[in-house]
């Protein structure tokens, strides 16, 4: 059972994507779109959603969080369909410009990503109403980005939260960057944190402040244990 969602929060749309092949979807990925602005762009399996949502949206860009197929999965369809371009991390540029390999487990909940040109970006972007400051976020993965806009308090922050306490990681996750980068945005005045998969309109800065917590502790009792 396939699950589209739409709901708003001030000037964002938040479009909900949910892919259950049987059953109820497995895990939903939200894309935002704000401003002519699409930021991440939902599993390949949700494709025919995602295009059907933006059709009648003034579109302007794309902008990834990072490259990992359930947050890039539609962005060569989109900008194929709506002639935009796709922007990026330059480690995420690479990524998709030559094509990853991903796991089965991934192929079955995500589906694979296409290859995509993708322009570097390092300076802010700028709409009719908003600024968006691109921060690098290591950890999660090697490219991964936030997106800060300063005077509305948002964070875009695709997976550097996913909740305050975390059962799972993947194997290429570094977790002293993630603690550093969680550092490194903490420094900044947001509440509201655009999630892509858990949004959260509100104490989004305690929520994040609660994660370093527990990663720091989780950190240090496996450096303890190491040491026996």
């Amino acid at each position: 059972m396939n699950v589209v969602k739409t709901d708003q929060f001030d000037s964002v749309q938040m479009i909900r994507l949910g892919y259950g092949p049987i059953g109820p979807p497995l895990m939903s990925v939200f894309m935002y779109v704000v401003d002519g602005l699409v930021i991440d762009t939902g599993q390949h399996h949700m494709q025919k959603y995602v295009i059907e949502q933006l059709k009648d949206k003034k579109l302007n860009r794309i902008i990834l969080t990072h490259h990992h197929e359930d947050h890039s999965g539609n962005a060569a369809a989109i900008q194929k369909t709506y002639h935009i371009n796709v922007c990026g991390h330059s480690l995420a540029a690479k990524k998709l410009r030559d094509g990853f390999n991903i796991l089965p487990y991934q192929h079955y909940i995500w589906g694979n990503a296409s290859p995509v040109e993708v322009s570097a970006l390092d300076s802010p972007i700028t709409t009719d109403r908003f600024t968006f400051i691109p921060i690098h976020t290591p950890g999660h993965s090697k490219d991964h980005t936030v997106y800060f806009e300063e005077n509305n308090g948002w964070l875009f922050c695709g997976d550097l939260y996913l909740a305050e306490r975390i059962k799972y990681f993947r194997a290429d996750e570094q977790l002293l960057d993630q603690i550093n980068s969680l550092r490194k945005v903490l420094e900044l005045n947001f509440d509201v944190l655009f999630c892509a998969h858990n949004p959260c309109f509100k104490n989004g800065k305690t929520k994040l402040k609660n994660k370093l917590q527990f990663l720091e502790d989780l950190y240090g009792r496996v450096r303890s244990c190491r040491k026996v």
